[in-house]
């Protein structure tokens, strides 16, 4: 209760202390990150099997708890304390300690994306319910942004529970109020969903998959719907830059599909944080309020 209370009552300490088991979640972010759409991939190859009545490859169990992780290349098991998120990389210089191929540096990274943004969501909402709320929300965009750059994946057993849980919390109105929250859910999905299909209609081609529709459901069951507009704009905006950027500068195909939940991610946590404060800009700078 002593630890409670010096958090509560030491803005600092608090942001410290979030910060740090931002780092720490950060690191089991990139087992979620790697393992989560393998398990999905043998889920898959399994059903398949069993509908064409052929038997299952027995393979080693994988959970997102087991086995320990080790490194690819000479299985070597990684310890706790070569598991420290970013020290560990740095003291290692990058390297597996045993046969010294270099480390992904996309490992410390999220680490410490996780941990800066647990820093700012504590500065921003400071020691209550609605930060602890924003850390989820926070966690999960940054695991769903990663898993779709690597798979163009949004799996549903994040998307899904995430929906339920933004509405969980606004039963409570820790974001919005349960109509807003509602409402945003549904408004959500069927904005995607039409864009989806009258784009499918005008070119025979699909834009989008429908992990973005959930997630964009997600976001609105967290914020409510007043902030859908501000979401799509936002996203739309930065994936039209890194799309025409990639397509110059790294002459990227125009039919190799770019991953829309990042952006959807990004935006939503900008509104999370801002989202209310845009609006209302916006609304000032259009004389509308």
């Amino acid at each position: 209760m002593q630890l409670i209370d010096l958090l509560q009552h030491s803005a600092p300490l608090f942001i410290t202390f979030t910060t740090i088991v931002g780092l720490l979640v950060g690191s089991f972010l990139n087992v979620v990150i790697y393992r989560l759409p393998v398990i999905m991939e043998r889920e898959w190859q399994t059903q398949c099997d069993e509908l064409n009545g052929k038997e299952t490859q027995a393979l080693e169990v994988l959970t997102l708890s087991k086995p320990r992780s080790r490194c690819p290349q000479c299985n070597h098991a990684i310890t706790a304390v070569e598991n420290i998120p970013v020290i560990s990389y740095l003291i290692l210089a990058g390297k597996c300690k045993q046969c010294k191929i270099p480390i992904s540096k996309r490992y410390p990274i999220i680490e410490a994306l996780a941990g800066a943004l647990s820093g700012i969501v504590a500065w921003q909402f400071g020691f209550d319910w609605a930060c602890m709320g924003a850390l989820l929300l926070t966690w999960s965009l940054i695991a769903l942004t990663f898993i779709d750059v690597d798979h163009q994946l949004l799996p549903d057993s994040i998307t899904l529970p995430l929906l339920w849980l933004g509405i969980f919390f606004n039963l409570f109105a820790v974001y919005t109020d349960l109509q807003a929250s509602v409402i945003g859910a549904i408004a959500g999905y069927l904005s995607l969903w039409l864009v989806f299909h009258a784009f499918k209609l005008a070119t025979g081609k699909e834009g989008m998959g429908y992990g973005d529709f959930k997630l964009l459901a997600a976001l609105g069951a967290w914020l409510g719907w007043s902030l859908l507009p501000s979401i799509i704009l936002l996203s739309s905006l930065v994936g039209a830059v890194v799309g025409i950027s990639l397509m110059i500068f790294r002459q990227h195909q125009s039919d190799i599909p770019i991953p829309f939940g990042p952006y959807l991610a990004a935006a939503g946590w900008i509104a999370l944080l801002w989202g209310n404060t845009i609006n209302n800009g916006y609304l000032n700078w259009a004389g509308i309020s």
